[in-house]
């Protein structure tokens, strides 16, 4: 029996970094399942991006407040796991962001005041997520309000990592890593038969991992503003803005979610940073087969009821 061997690829796509690795039997067939995943991810950018004309999401907002709009039930069946997400987390996850003035937000060191609470209020006034219609029998959507906009930005890299396994796992490969720029999902073993470990960053240092988790056949998404976040009056303000007050949240420097999709985890991690750790840990407790790590602003940590993290 041949030995197995490890193949590895690293690509930018859908604007972000994606690293796939496999094990396969032959440096050749693991080459060739990676091209699959590759053009897997591509077609789901040309679906969701919003940075394409031609995409079905921009379709969707072109017709925002106007009509209905047919797209693929892909898209569709994306959205309504959206909604789901969004009814989860009262508001806290809303794809109807795209909406948002970004010319309020520059987290850089020249940002040095917060817009008033009415501006900030006025540049989420059309971000709701029950505005987005959904019609099964008819496969269409719409937009309830001219100027709204949809953007799968906090789910579509995990959902993207959730397909690229899918393929993956198609073409025979039995073990691998797909991470899309943090979102990543694992499944198998790695060569030496150990599982998949996979280091969490340490909050200032986002090179240098402070602790380590074993995980296989599981996903994890970590979402952290120590990359890009704004200090006023001394205090530190996320780049993760509030879709219910048009302002940007304080308190928690990262959270990491594992769960049993990238999709999932993606979608939980941003809504955690908003909630707050009480209130988020809260929810992530009650949720089955998710689990949770917060770094808050004073690098405390804080795990759900159901993890256990080597430091």
């Amino acid at each position: 029996m041949l030995a197995e061997v490890s193949s590895n690829r690293i690509l930018k796509l859908m604007g972000n970094r994606f690293e796939f690795t496999v094990i396969s039997d032959t440096q050749e067939s693991g080459a060739k399942a990676i091209d699959t995943a590759i053009a897997e991810v591509q077609r789901i950018e040309e679906l969701l991006s919003t940075f394409k004309d031609t995409s079905q999401t921009n379709y969707i907002n072109k017709n925002a407040g106007i009509k209905p709009v047919q797209v693929d039930e892909e898209v569709i069946h994306l959205i309504q796991r959206s909604l789901k997400i969004s009814e989860l987390t009262q508001g806290a996850f809303d794809i109807t962001y795209g909406s948002i003035d970004k010319s309020l937000w520059n987290f850089d060191v020249n940002m040095t005041s917060l817009p008033s609470c009415e501006t900030a209020l006025q540049s989420v006034s059309l971000i709701n997520y029950q505005n987005v219609l959904v019609d099964l029998d008819h496969s269409t959507v719409m937009l309830k309000h001219a100027g709204m906009r949809i953007g799968f930005g906090g789910i579509g890299k995990g959902y993207a990592a959730d397909r690229a396994m899918f393929v993956l796992k198609n073409a025979g490969i039995k073990s691998g890593i797909v991470n899309a720029a943090g979102d990543l999902i694992t499944w198998g073993t790695q060569l030496n038969g150990a599982p998949w470990t996979i280091g969490i960053a340490a909050p200032d240092q986002c090179t240098r991992p402070f602790s380590s988790i074993n995980i296989s056949n599981t996903a994890i998404a970590t979402s952290g503003n120590y990359e890009k976040y704004a200090t006023i009056n001394g205090k530190r303000y996320s780049h993760t803005i509030d879709p219910k007050t048009g302002l940007p949240v304080s308190g928690i420097k990262s959270v990491s979610i594992l769960g049993p999709s990238a999709e999932l985890a993606d979608a939980m991690a941003t809504p955690v940073v908003v909630m707050g750790v009480r209130v988020g840990l809260d929810m992530i407790n009650q949720l089955k087969q998710v689990a949770c790590i917060i770094i808050d602003d004073f690098d405390r940590m804080y795990t759900s009821k159901n993890i256990n993290v080597k430091r």
